[in-house]
């Protein structure tokens, strides 16, 4: 449809100036010179070939034209308002798709998301769990939680934490086993590992431990079911922060040493460029990061509490 209108800012100061009746008051309303809306109105009747405003000893009265054009005008400005304000509701609601992985979303997101929700009654949370990399835009993805180093092309990443390596177990099994009061006890227990069991060796090799198998022991190829194995009593795991945070706050499982690893890898809040200020992603993007800043402190503190117990 080839439309053949009239500039939009002509029509503007024309509506502002009709209202108002006023050159002046069209100004303060849209935030521009007086000169500015004069001309503006100038330019429309010169376009469109017909008189709008008789201009009396300061005074504008309407032609019969301007009356003509002013009502459809307002009906018009008013139906593109509403259009926008529509369009900007919808976008701060409705259906938010988080990509982020399985143990993630199991260990860590899922037990917050209540919260979001009863802030934020307006926005439906659709996760996307997978620990393979997709492509967000393909994918449909609003927002995710990635781990590595934040290099990927095509999406901004923000870091959300760090994520610190260190062992931890059940509470129960220090208490009826041989006894773990330093690294070297971890000879007497099973180990747990995930599926990065270099992670291990790396941990054992930096507390000077090199007659202790890294290899030993039970593997699983999700962190959350190397959590539960721990937190059910089968061994040592090598916790990771972001994701045992919450089991440690509980007492479920507990950090024997102050020795930790920081992982050369993080986890990032990741978008893309056309998703990344819209403000239903914005909020939960904030949110994330109010989350992973109170996980982190209350870290923190149960693992210096558990320092001072031991």
């Amino acid at each position: 449809m080839n439309r053949r209108l009239p500039s939009l800012n002509a029509m503007r100061a024309f509506e502002a100036a009709a209202r108002h009746l006023s050159f002046t008051k069209a100004a303060e309303e849209l935030n521009v010179t007086q000169a500015a809306i004069s001309h503006q109105v100038k330019a429309l009747e010169d376009q469109i070939g017909i008189l709008l405003f008789q201009r009396r000893n300061r005074q504008l009265i309407l032609t019969d034209a301007g009356q003509t054009l002013l009502p459809d005008l307002i009906d018009a400005f008013d139906a593109m308002d509403a259009a926008v304000t529509r369009v900007k509701r919808r976008d701060q609601s409705g259906i938010l798709t988080v990509a982020t992985m399985d143990s993630l979303a199991a260990t860590w997101l899922m037990p917050r998301l209540a919260r979001f929700r009863e802030d934020n009654p307006d926005i439906d949370i659709r996760l996307a769990t997978s620990d393979i990399s997709v492509d967000y835009e393909r994918n449909g993805i609003d927002i995710g939680i990635r781990y590595g180093r934040g290099n990927w092309p095509g999406l901004i990443a923000e870091e959300l934490m760090r994520e610190d390596i260190f062992p931890v177990c059940a509470p129960e099994l220090i208490e009826k086993g041989p006894g773990l009061k330093k690294p070297a006890d971890l000879r007497h227990f099973p180990l747990i590992h995930d599926d990065m069991t270099e992670d291990w060796a790396m941990w054992l090799k930096a507390a000077g431990l090199t007659d202790i198998d890294p290899q030993r022991g039970t593997g699983f190829t999700h962190s959350n079911l190397v959590i539960q194995a721990a937190i059910n009593g089968e061994g040592v795991a090598l916790g990771r922060g972001l994701l045992v945070a919450d089991s440690i706050a509980a007492g479920k499982l507990v950090a024997p040493f102050d020795l930790l690893l920081t992982a050369e890898y993080r986890y990032f809040v990741a978008s893309t460029e056309s998703n990344h200020d819209r403000p239903k992603v914005k909020v939960f993007r904030d949110w994330l990061f109010r989350e992973a800043r109170k996980t982190a402190d209350r870290l923190t503190a149960e693992k210096r509490a558990w320092e001072k117990k031991a």
